[in-house]
């Protein structure tokens, strides 16, 4: 089913000066400073605002540079670190990597016991197996049933890694890493820092289906839209506190066509087969790595699971919408968000959280 009046929503976007990349973008007048960067497979966009040109730009190469870096190291399938770390994985060795790395690999192991494994890097070979290791949408027929259930039963898990300092190993060489779900909100956190290190102070950063602020443009907080997954146009906006970051994971950017099915990249680790019910998960919070990777989780999840593993990973602004446009949020999250144009496509039920500890994981 699909929403009414999306079409008059998307006119509206575009008219009041609305544009998206991905899942978000920031709604705003003429930019100040602004670069555009193609990394991780999507467009990174950086604004600066309030400070002089020169130092802007500075700025911006610094990270440029920096995420240049990430990207390289940070790729499962191309040569590099991570590769590296991969084939020594499946050689049964350890291997040494550099800090950021190492600190990255220990975010993603914790966000992934958080989560209950529902957000699981190790699966990087069901990764491959779908097509979605590559930066461009894979083609011809998804794995067969035996390949799958081959994949799933090695249980390549986050939790099979032990992380000494820089020394990295696994209990499990089936564990193939891929930082997809959580690479960009994890690169954008540290792009974060390197601005405030050049002395900027009010920012936006928008990657794909994830913005990250950093102060206000002015006077004004920094405002940004949630992305309709059935059409051009947008759900929902809302405004960006300081230091906040809000990520969205999809299905409409990366999937797999085959047998007039479409396949989404995000991929169950419990079955080794992409979600089906969820269309967009949207998930506000103070580091964009949580976010990113909690928005995979909860698609995941499913609408009958989700707030648990929300409760779970400390995640309180939540909003989700399924394959019949139905469309779900936490009260928190309700609480933020604004219409663009006279309503939202479909009422909003809201869910509370329920009260569970964390799990503990090795």
């Amino acid at each position: 089913m699909r929403p009414r009046g999306a079409l008059a929503r998307a006119a509206l976007a575009l008219a009041a000066g609305l544009a998206l990349a991905g899942g978000m973008r920031a709604l705003r007048p003429v930019p100040d400073v602004s670069e555009s960067l193609y990394l991780f497979g999507t467009m990174v966009e950086i604004e600066i605002h309030g400070a002089e040109a020169a130092k802007a730009r500075a700025a911006i190469a610094a990270v440029d540079a920096h995420l240049e870096k990430l990207h390289h190291d940070w790729h499962a399938w191309r040569p590099g670190e991570l590769e590296s770390l991969n084939a020594a994985i499946a050689a049964g060795e350890s291997f040494t990597v550099d800090a950021p790395m190492a600190a990255v690999l220990a975010q993603g192991k914790a966000l992934s016991c958080a989560s209950d494994g529902l957000f699981d890097p190790a699966i990087g070979a069901l990764v491959e197996a779908w097509g979605f290791h590559a930066d461009t949408l894979p083609e011809g027929d998804p794995p067969s049933g035996g390949e799958i259930a081959r994949l799933v039963a090695a249980h390549p898990r986050m939790t099979d890694l032990k992380i000494a300092g820089q020394e990295v190993r696994s209990t499990n060489p089936a564990v193939q890493l891929d930082l997809g779900a959580y690479a960009k909100g994890a690169a954008l956190d540290l792009a974060e820092a390197d601005l405030r290190a050049a002395g900027i102070t009010d920012a936006v950063l928008n990657a794909g289906g994830g913005v990250q602020v950093m102060g206000s443009h002015g006077a004004r907080p920094w405002r940004v839209a949630i992305r309709d997954p059935f059409a051009w146009g947008v759900v929902a906006a809302l405004e960006l506190r300081p230091g906040e970051a809000l990520h969205t994971s999809g299905n409409y950017e990366r999937y797999l066509d085959a047998g007039g099915v479409r396949f989404s990249h995000i991929l169950d680790p419990r079955t080794g087969r992409p979600v089906t019910d969820i269309v967009s998960v949207s998930v506000l919070a103070q580091n964009g790595a949580l976010a990113d990777a909690a928005a995979t989780a909860l698609s995941v999840a499913g609408l009958a699971d989700w707030p648990r593993i929300a409760a779970g990973m400390g995640v309180e602004n939540v909003l989700m919408i399924t394959g019949e446009g139905k469309m779900v949020a936490t009260p928190a999250m309700r609480a933020r968000l604004t219409p663009v144009g006279d309503d939202f496509p479909a009422p909003i039920r809201l869910v509370d959280l329920p009260a569970v500890s964390a799990p503990r994981c090795d």
